[in-house]
């Protein structure tokens, strides 16, 4: 068979995916139902339409399909594609940091990075047109800590608001540093729930980052979080050692607050 015919056939059924409302595909589903085209040529004609802008690769033998709403930019947003993406990987995920942040209506500006938090082995950076997704690997993905998010192409694993906001802290060097955590964290304390605040939580996450969490929602004066923080804290058993607000920087000279163990070696400086 020939390669127009092979042409002809793909796009048919990259329009028949659109309809069923389906944005994505791997190399093997097409491969599969049509065993009369060699990979080579698939792959070939694959290359035509990516270069035409219909379809766009993401990873080794997975392609976005751009719909018509979507020509303009040429991308379609990570949310309408990364739960099925990550099946495809056959991996455990959540929609983590700024980009939970966001579906949050805590975003404050809107992020130019996706983030994922997935597991191991850990997955290059993706970048195309304009969107970069980031890509962080812990040992265990706490579904517990995960809620469901419906859009229009189906669903995504989010991480809670409580889990988001630790992360935050945890991860700051990945969002640009403290000062944008603590912005963002501003926009999100709405959402925290005390209730929360459970032994679940904190063996997602490293100590410090709950002692700097505690710390900097005193400092947005968000007193009754952070005592229903500190105070669970304790019942869980936890030990909080002399640790720095920010590890990059000196602590000689700096104040200690006496209540999360926080040494003060900077100012917060969030942007209103």
């Amino acid at each position: 068979m020939n390669e127009l015919t092979l042409n002809i056939k793909l796009n048919d059924w990259i329009d028949k995916l659109l309809s069923y409302g389906k944005n994505a595909f791997s190399l093997e589903q097409f491969v599969e139902t049509h065993p009369a085209y060699s990979e080579t040529a698939i792959k070939r004609s694959l290359n035509r339409l990516s270069k035409k802008g219909k379809i766009v690769p993401i990873f080794k033998g997975y392609y976005l399909i751009i719909s018509p709403e979507h020509l303009a930019t040429g991308i379609i947003p990570p949310s309408l594609f990364m739960d099925e993406f990550m099946k495809y990987l056959d991996r455990p995920y959540y929609v983590g940091l700024l980009s939970a942040a966001a579906l949050y209506g805590a975003a404050h500006q809107h992020p130019q990075e996706y983030f994922v938090i997935t597991n191991f082995p850990t997955l290059r950076p993706t970048e195309r047109k304009g969107i970069k997704i980031n890509y962080i690997s812990i040992k265990n993905i706490p579904s517990n800590l995960l809620e469901s998010r419906k859009t229009a192409s189906g669903y995504l694993n989010v991480s809670s608001p409580e889990l988001t906001a630790l992360d935050l802290i945890q991860y700051e060097r990945r969002i640009g540093g403290l000062n944008r955590a603590a912005t963002v964290l501003q926009e999100l304390t709405g959402e925290l729930r005390p209730e929360k605040f459970t032994g679940d939580l904190f063996e997602s996450v490293t100590v410090i980052s709950i002692q700097r969490l505690g710390f900097i929602l005193t400092e947005l004066g968000q007193t009754n979080l952070a005592d229903q923080l500190f105070d669970t804290c304790k019942s869980a058993g936890l030990v909080f050692y002399r640790m720095p607000l920010v590890q990059s920087v000196s602590v000689k000279g700096y104040r200690m607050d006496p209540k999360w163990k926080v040494i003060v070696n900077t100012k917060l400086d969030i942007d209103l």
